[in-house]
């Protein structure tokens, strides 16, 4: 499947603007996780766009993403990526075990908590966005409490990579596509 393809599916199913977004943003970390793994962009990439497609159709667990699943394997998907989709979600039950699906259970979360902590900056962009204000907000459980700390945290640990580096990292995958993203 290509970028255009899973693109033309994300907005057949996925109406609002903010979670287009949210999938543009985790998209953005994907894309360059896939550069710093010497992975392909192209499948990070659409596995990124693509995961939260049926949210909106089917918002309680089970049912996303496991109904979501059976459509992207109608469509022709490859299990790889169904099955790091289907992994971002740990009610599923379904191991973690690609880099790719550690990746995304990684950035899924922390996209989100950056979008809000970013819309709460006085001036709303994303380039002035330091690790530390992230990691303030993180502590503070009113603020976007919807989000899963602790899967912000064992993310990075399963991508073996540090806290803070991995935060900073995927903060720049966001800037480089701020526009796009409305920060």
């Amino acid at each position: 499947m290509t970028r255009d393809e899973t693109l033309n599916l994300l907005f057949e199913y996925t109406k609002s603007d903010s979670l287009r977004k949210h999938a543009f943003a985790v998209e953005s970390a994907m894309r360059a996780y896939a550069r710093k793994f010497g992975q392909s962009e192209e499948e990070w990439g659409i596995t990124g766009l693509i995961h939260d497609f049926d949210y909106e159709m089917y918002p309680t667990a089970p049912d996303h993403p496991l109904k979501g699943s059976e459509i992207l394997k109608a469509k022709g998907y490859s299990d790889e990526i169904r099955t790091a989709i289907l992994g971002h979600a740990s009610y599923t039950n379904v191991p973690r075990e690609s880099l790719m699906a550690k990746a995304l259970f990684a950035c899924d979360e922390l996209c989100g908590f950056i979008t809000a902590c970013t819309l709460v900056r006085p001036n709303k962009k994303i380039a002035e966005l330091e690790v530390s204000s992230v990691k303030k907000k993180m502590k503070d459980k009113a603020f976007a409490r919807n989000v899963r700390r602790e899967d912000i945290t064992s993310g990075a640990e399963e991508l073996g990579i540090p806290l803070d580096d991995h935060i900073q990292f995927v903060i720049d995958a966001m800037k480089a596509n701020a526009e796009a993203l409305g920060l």
